[in-house]
């Protein structure tokens, strides 16, 4: 009897411990120092162009490690409300080092994903992207103003360009 319990103790704790070791092994990456703004004129002028080969209209936002404004840019023609988006997307992705895609996916498979929902400023629609310099954060790019695929692809670009 104190075998089967000592078996069954042991089962309970590398269950309550394996969400958390699996978890750790998964950490994003960590933050490195900020992006400069020449960096991220670069970086915004690559997911402009993107933006312009595919005819669609973008606000794009590049911040900081700390989800600051950097950079931004609105296109001719780019609805308003995008302007907002961009920098929301942007100062997501950075702040909780991860696409705001991932966001997306995990609202969308519901259950445990609805948590998203509790979380202060995580953006969960496509098109924020962090910007990795060594492995490490050194800020984010937001784009908004087509569909979330099409602001995904836009900011991806712009990411591309500081590779």
């Amino acid at each position: 009897m104190k075998r089967h319990l000592s078996s069954i103790l042991v089962w309970i704790a590398v269950a309550v411990g394996f969400p958390y070791v699996a978890a750790m092994q998964g950490q994003p990456n960590m933050y490195g120092p900020s992006i400069m703004a020449d960096q991220a004129k670069g970086i915004a002028a690559a997911a402009v162009a993107e933006a312009r080969k595919n005819q669609w209209t973008m606000a794009i936002a590049i911040v900081d490690t700390a989800g600051d404004l950097v950079y931004f840019e609105r296109m001719d023609n780019t609805q308003v409300g995008s302007v907002d988006v961009a920098i929301a997307k942007a100062r997501s992705s950075a702040r909780f080092k991860r696409p705001t895609k991932a966001f997306q996916d995990a609202l969308a498979a519901g259950g445990e994903g609805l948590r998203i929902l509790s979380l202060e400023g995580a953006t969960a629609v496509e098109g924020g992207v962090p910007l990795v310099v060594g492995g490490k954060i050194v800020g984010a790019i937001g784009a908004s103003g087509g569909t979330s695929q099409q602001d995904g692809m836009t900011a991806a670009a712009g990411a591309a360009a500081l590779k």
